[in-house]
């Protein structure tokens, strides 16, 4: 039975641009419902070398369940479907999937490669064609329709798993920034940081003592241990045309 979705914002596209954007939305407390069609590009690739932070390289997928476990973790929602329509209301958009589900949200987030069909019904939205598509944005990731942002690849950033992630980072605080939400710094800081020198935490922020610290990096260890401890289970995925 088709069922009927509100949510903040809709991010269509599960790959690295999509999540980073759904952390951040999600972290600001925002409704943030993530649409994966479970198709991201980077699960055919054979071992990920330039992503920060993993000086021996790091399994594609497995860096994909991290992003979402992290997105999760941050408060968003997560549907396995395709979108086949956005449609404009007068309290945003309206998404509807191949499984007949509506979503109605106030923002939406395209985050998928250069899949742009799902689109075709927004007046005003600007397609370049370049062998492939992509959506004509400013340099924060705005379209020319109020509300509707892109991320990532379809927004024309470079084939690079990090600049896709921080360009989906960059376009979460945009629409924070046009919802007139407070600056969101997204940094913990030790006990008595802003406070002990008679500032207000900013917005954001966070402040803890040695024994939360010292928890958070236990979880953070043991979380890492159990994700790394044994390879990850998925196949290799190649080109769908080398599929036999």
């Amino acid at each position: 039975m088709a069922n009927t979705v509100l949510s903040d914002i809709v991010v269509i596209g599960g790959g690295v641009a999509g999540l980073s954007a759904a952390t951040f939305t999600a972290r600001h407390g925002l409704d943030t419902l993530v649409v994966d069609s479970d198709e991201s590009i980077l699960r055919r690739n054979a071992h990920l070398e330039n992503f920060p932070g993993f000086p021996a390289g790091v399994n594609a997928r497995q860096l994909l369940d991290l992003m979402a476990e992290q997105a999760d973790r941050a408060g968003a929602d997560h549907i396995e479907a395709t979108v086949r329509a956005v449609a404009q209301t007068e309290a945003g958009f309206e998404i509807e999937t191949d499984a007949g589900d509506r979503i109605q949200s106030r923002y939406v987030v395209a985050a998928t490669k250069n899949e742009i069909g799902y689109l075709d019904t927004i007046e005003g939205l600007g397609i370049i064609d370049r062998g492939k598509a992509f959506v004509d944005v400013d340099e924060r990731g705005r379209t020319g329709v109020d509300g509707l942002y892109a991320a990532g690849r379809l927004a024309e950033k470079p084939h690079q798993a990090i600049v896709c992630a921080g360009h989906g980072a960059e376009v979460a605080v945009t629409i924070l920034e046009d919802d007139e939400r407070p600056f969101y710094h997204d940094w913990v800081t030790p006990a008595g940081y802003f406070t002990e020198r008679g500032r207000d935490l900013p917005p954001g922020c966070e402040e803890i003592d040695t024994e939360e610290r010292q928890s958070r990096e236990a979880e953070s260890i043991e979380t890492m241990r159990a994700r790394f401890g044994e390879p990850h289970p998925d196949e290799q995925e190649t080109h769908p045309s080398l599929d036999r």
